[in-house]
């Protein structure tokens, strides 16, 4: 079975060329992410992918730290950049708990179909806090599988022929918001975008 790294690394490429699933949703996604951003802004987006939404809401902040596990995401997103000319963001190969981040320096921190991936929900939200200033904004997006039980046994064969990542975690909005604020934040806004099932829930926290 691949490791995390492994299974992403795989499908890098594959990933970069495919088209968003739901324009729609992406954009209200942005636009809702977008209003809680202003110009002086230092953010860092973990779990960055090859960075689609970072290098769309670059130009809005003062700067850009984009970071994923996987070598290749980050190779990816580093062309993107290059080929887009864009000067104000970083891209780097780093997990959540890199010793790097935890600065207590960022304004925002922002997770996207990221914290369902994750081994440990209540430790990555720990170092998310670590990341932000006392009043930072963490926004995130999560699919919360928690009704979707029947992929249960579904997964552990797709992992073993390298179709899907380890570690899918199965939980409902309402657990996923206590997690976050559980690790100190006071959460402003939530949403669904799209408004199906599975919620894929937005969520806009306040470090307290």
């Amino acid at each position: 079975m691949p490791s995390d790294t492994t299974f992403w690394d795989k499908i890098a490429t594959r990933y970069a060329a495919m088209p968003i699933g739901n324009q729609a949703a992406y954009d209200q996604t942005l636009e809702r992410v977008a209003a809680h951003l202003t110009s002086s802004d230092h953010v860092v987006e973990i779990g960055c992918g090859t960075a689609t939404t970072t290098l769309t809401l670059a130009p809005r902040v003062a700067r850009m730290l984009a970071t994923d596990a996987s070598a290749e995401m980050v190779r990816i997103a580093r062309e993107k950049a290059v080929a887009q000319g864009m000067d104000t963001i970083e891209i780097v190969q780093a997990r959540s708990d890199d010793t790097r981040l935890a600065t207590g320096a960022y304004d925002v921190v922002m997770a996207f179909s990221f914290l369902h991936l994750v081994e440990e929900l209540d430790r990555t939200l720990g170092e998310v806090a670590a990341m932000l200033k006392p009043g930072g904004l963490f926004i995130s997006k999560t699919p919360c599988l928690g009704a979707m039980w029947y992929l249960r046994p579904v997964l552990p064969v797709l992992r073993m022929l390298g179709k899907a990542p380890g570690g899918v975690a199965f939980f409902s909005p309402e657990v996923l918001e206590a997690a976050i604020r559980r690790a100190g934040f006071e959460i402003i806004e939530t949403g669904d975008y799209p408004a199906k099932t599975p919620p894929r829930r937005f969520v806009v926290a306040r470090k307290l």
